[in-house]
């Protein structure tokens, strides 16, 4: 009996120290003091040269080609153009 009530005892002050709350962290606060602006590439193409599609500001899909940023509107066709960029340069 002596065993049974000690056993279990000890199994509730093993359980009440692992139910401690955690620790708080503190992060490091972020930098704020510089502003960071980014800037939208400017596009020499206003349309895809490949499929002619309007081409935005926010295309993800860009080359730079002879120091000119082109967009398009698919990996497709901006792996299309990096085949021969002097034929649709020129468009």
């Amino acid at each position: 009996m002596k065993s049974k009530l000690l056993l279990t005892a000890l199994l509730s002050v093993s359980l009440l120290a692992c139910a401690q709350e955690t620790p708080n962290v503190r992060h490091k606060k972020k930098n704020t003091s510089a502003k960071t602006t980014v800037q939208k590439p400017k596009f020499v193409n206003a349309i895809d040269p490949i499929c002619d599609m309007k081409t935005d500001s926010d295309m993800k899909d860009t080359v730079v080609y002879k120091g000119k940023t082109y967009g398009f509107c698919s990996s497709y066709c901006k792996d299309e153009f990096k085949k021969n960029p002097e034929k649709y340069a020129q468009k």
